[in-house]
């Protein structure tokens, strides 16, 4: 039977959609997106203090650069920004003429490339697709027909993608090619039960090769150990969890985002912290998130 624990408020910050949250170890920080606020979050737990970025458009994702400064996944392509810099500067361009798609979720691979999928604003079904940022700013397609991009993550040895489409209610595994950011042989890894309640959103991976799916109206983060069995799940006060990363000093407090997009005004009067970060200890940990190398 699973274990259980609770999350707590961490930052109150009230995100339409907060997303994508990663530790960015060398500032100490962890570092979010608030899609549709259009602005990259960062929160030191040094001293609590929060600051915000703004961005040209909605942004879905976000990764640190190795050169400094930010790599992130907007509604229109890649965009950059330097070391101590808020300007923004796009580097490539990812399907500009439509307006009915945005970025969503994004991560770097262990080499250093930005990977990061599409979805309908309508979530229409197949209008996505997921694509690959190498070091030198050009893109390649990955995949095609995905409904609601969603959840990265990279086993230990870099040769498993993980990767969720919210809509399957799977966590599907891909081969991974270390060397080129290829990917093959896609097959379901883990497939929610119909009584579990909500969706699969954002996830993370720890040491001992685990995945922590977020449920997008499930209220909870759950992790499925390397055999695929569920072994404990995180209760948040909020039903639109996100996503969550490791972070902090030694990599072992998870934290949590999650959304107020789509309640209506009774769940929000119920639900006052949804858009809020929380945090947890449960006694696993993560690794050092991959950083940018463009």
């Amino acid at each position: 039977m699973a274990s259980t624990l609770d999350a707590e408020l961490l930052v109150d910050s009230g995100c339409e959609v907060g997303e994508g949250p990663i530790w960015d170890l060398g500032r100490g920080e962890l570092v979010w997106v608030d899609i549709y606020g259009r602005q990259v979050l960062r929160y030191r737990p040094s001293d609590g203090r929060t600051s915000a970025i703004a961005t040209p458009s909605d942004v879905g994702s976000v990764a640190v650069r190795r050169s400094g400064g930010l790599v992130a996944a907007l509604a229109d392509g890649f965009w950059v920004t330097e070391a101590d810099s808020t300007g923004w500067r796009r580097i490539a361009a990812v399907d500009a003429d439509r307006a009915d798609l945005r970025f969503n979720d994004g991560k770097c691979d262990p080499a250093g490339r930005f990977i990061a999928g599409t979805m309908g604003y309508d979530k229409k079904p197949g209008m996505g697709a997921l694509y690959r940022l190498d070091v030198d700013a050009s893109v390649e397609r990955l995949l095609e027909g995905v409904t609601i991009s969603n959840g990265l993550a990279w086993s230990e040895d870099g040769e498993t993608l993980y990767y969720i489409d919210t809509p399957t209610r799977r966590v599907d595994a891909f081969d991974y090619e270390p060397a080129t950011g290829g990917i093959s042989d896609r097959r379901p890894w883990i497939t929610l039960p119909k009584e579990t309640p909500g969706s699969p959103d954002g996830m993370t991976i720890d040491t001992d090769g685990g995945l922590w799916v977020a449920l997008w109206g499930g209220s909870a983060v759950q992790r499925y150990d390397r055999d695929g069995r569920l072994d404990v799940v995180i209760r948040l006060p909020t039903a639109h969890v996100t996503s969550c990363t490791f972070g902090g000093p030694t990599l072992e407090d998870l934290y949590i985002t999650s959304a107020w997009s789509e309640l209506d005004a009774d769940d929000r009067a119920a639900q006052p912290h949804a858009g809020s970060v929380f945090h947890v200890r449960p006694g696993f940990r993560g690794y050092p998130a991959f950083e940018y190398a463009g």
